[in-house]
Order: structure tokens, then sequence, then C-alpha cells
């Protein structure tokens, strides 16, 4: 059987090219489509030769500008031609799900998320953009979400990397999906069988809507020790912000290998988690460890986080929020409320053996079907 996975774009590892590793390991053989391949950083995961990038790839300097031609992106993935593929497995949170397949061909596509700066975080981006981002942004958009929606339904079965995904898709595309949660390393990680240490973590990139801000500022308020893990545009800022807290201890640690932050989430008292995500392996990760999880209570964060049993939620995106959230949470902690074994059971769930075994039944499906 001839197997093509696409995915949208291949310049840093992180959780969606686990993913494309993972279907990599379910077909060997497969051959690989993407808008751009930095083979530099890639290299080693994504062999050149399975790799197939598409003709932006020859525009100077396309793996660090390719987000800016988000007009060209649909033609760029409909000009691969697929139509000798028996399966195309889709990674998609643009427009790799707009590739163009045969009637015989099965195509099942992984959603990480439809495009959110095309529907609901829209208004956001526009907001946060620049004048000359903004002009095109009022231009370019109506037509991608045409497209967006029109590719959607040319697929043959969908799957949401989450419940909350599984809604943006019935609501966007009026489609319906199934969940199959993301694959998580959990067999690298494993607690250390020692009492906690007296700091949180935050292990993120450094972005607006990651909000490590709230971590920073409820930690400063109340004085307790962070450690905050990443890098990213915002880290000018957020270094700042930080320094406004004087009788807190909030360290920066920059980038640092898996194995360092491994440490840090198996010594901390917990992780705090801002964001709203569509799924979030990182919580995940800081529970395989067996450390609990203080999560903003929306989005991907309710399906992998146990209120009361592997972490607790706070409701509102604020640091008042956040602040009464620790609180709360070390008044559970200190009545043993946390077992680390119960937390790690829980993180067992979300594996990659789990998951290439929940994918492969929803291809086999689709195989009969369009067969």
């Amino acid at each position: 059987m001839k197997v093509a996975i696409v995915h949208d774009w291949l310049v840093n590892y992180g959780g969606a090219e686990r993913v494309v590793e993972q279907m990599l390991k379910m077909y060997p053989d497969a051959d690989i489509y993407t808008l751009v391949y930095d083979k530099k950083k890639m290299g080693k995961i994504f062999p050149e030769e399975k790799v197939h990038p598409s003709f932006i790839q020859k525009i100077p300097k396309a793996t660090k500008l390719y987000t800016k031609f988000l007009s060209l992106m649909p033609k760029a993935f409909e000009s691969f031609d697929l139509t000798s593929y028996d399966l195309v497995i889709a990674s998609s949170s643009s427009c790799a799900k707009g590739v163009i397949t045969s009637p015989n061909t099965a195509f099942v596509a992984y959603i990480h998320s439809p495009m959110r700066y095309a529907w609901d975080l829209y208004y956001d981006y526009f907001m946060n953009a620049g004048i000359l981002t903004r002009f095109f942004m009022k231009r370019q958009m109506p037509a991608i979400r045409q497209w967006d929606f029109l590719s959607s339904q040319r697929i043959n079965t969908l799957v949401a990397n989450s419940s909350y995904i599984k809604k943006r898709i019935k609501k966007f595309w009026n489609r319906d999906s199934k969940v199959i949660f993301p694959p998580v390393d959990v067999d690298r990680l494993s607690p250390n069988n020692l009492p906690a240490e007296d700091f949180y973590v935050v292990f993120s990139r450094f972005v607006s809507y990651k909000r490590v801000d709230l971590a920073i500022k409820a930690c400063g308020q109340l004085g307790k020790k962070l450690i905050v893990i990443g890098s990213g545009s915002q880290e000018s800022e957020l270094k700042t912000l930080a320094s406004k807290y004087r009788k807190a201890d909030i360290k920066f640690t920059g980038r640092i290998n898996d194995e360092e932050v491994k440490v840090y989430l198996q010594k901390c008292r917990a992780m705090i988690f801002s964001a709203e995500e569509d799924f979030g392996i990182i919580p995940v990760e800081c529970q395989a460890c067996g450390r609990p999880v203080i999560a903003f209570g929306k989005g991907g964060a309710l399906e992998t986080v146990k209120e009361n049993t592997t972490g607790i939620f706070f409701q509102e995106q604020n640091e008042e929020s956040l602040k009464e959230a620790i609180i709360r949470f070390e008044k559970l902690e200190g009545e043993g409320t946390f077992k680390t074994t119960v937390i790690v059971e829980h993180a067992q769930k979300f594996s990659a053996e789990r998951f290439r075994r929940e994918l492969q039944a929803v291809i086999d499906e689709t195989l009969k079907e369009v067969n």
C-alpha cells in the first residue's frame, strides 16, 4: 500500500511534529509532503529523501517567513499530485488538510485545530497585528475561510485531537469527527519518588496567548518561587515584569534540554498552565512525572487534568483567579489530595502506543469504506 503523510510545515519540532513522527512509525515507507522543510533542524527526524516540500521552499528564507505566505498555501498544497496513493494522512492546523486526492484514495485528516487565525481567534490576531498585516488580513481572510470550509468537505474521515477541537470542527466546517488524543512520550518520563521542592514551574513558548505573565504576576504577588522554562518573542517583556517582584524568586532558564526539563517537572510542587490550548501536551508530561497541574479551566486542559485528583482549575484568565487557585492547591496538597501513583496512572492514558492503535483503527475503517 502506497502512503503519503501531509503536514503543514517542518521547521521546528513540537507537539504536531510528534504526531507526524508516530504516523511515520505506523507507515515507515510513507512519503511526506509539506509546505517548507528545514533540513538543519528536522533532517535527523524526517530525512530529506522522504520529504517533498512545495514550491514555496524555493522562495528565499521561506523556512523563516513561511507564515507570510498564507494566500499561497492553498495553491501550494493543491499542487501536490497524490493520485497514485492508496492512503493519505494529513496532520493539520492550517492548510495541509487541503490536498486533493482521488476518489479511490482513503483520506484521513488529523486536525490539531481549524485555522485559529481564520475563525474564532481572528479578532485576537487582528488586534495584535501590524498595520500592513491587518491590511492583508481584511482582504485575504474571506477567501481563505471559503477555501478552508470547502477543502474540509473532501476528506473521508476527520479526527480531532480533543473534544474541544471536535466542537470547533463542527462549528466551522459542519463535519463530524472522531477524537483521538495526541501522543505523549510518557515512557520517557517518571516520578523521582521524592517530596516536592518548594517551587512552581511554567514551561512554554513566550507568546501572548500562552499567558505566562499570569504565572509571573500570581507567584510574584504571593511571594512564591517560580521557574520559567522556554523562550520566545515575549522574553524581554516577561523578564521586565518579573523584575518588579523583588520579594519573589522568579528564575528564567531559557531553552534547556529534555532531561533538564524532566528534572524540574519531577521536583516542582505543581505546573502552572495558563493558556487555553486545543489539547496541551506539557500538562500531561508534568503528570507523567507525578506532579499535579494548576490549569486554566478551558480548552484541552479539561480533558487532560482531573479536578482535585491530578490538579485543579482556575476559572478566570487573570492573576486573581490564579492566586486563589494556588492558595486552594496548597491547602489540598497539605491534606494529601494529590497522589503520585494516581497522577502517573492517569498520564499513561495518553501514550504514543495508544495513539497509534486508535489511529490505525480509524484508518482501517476508512480504507474499508473507500474500497
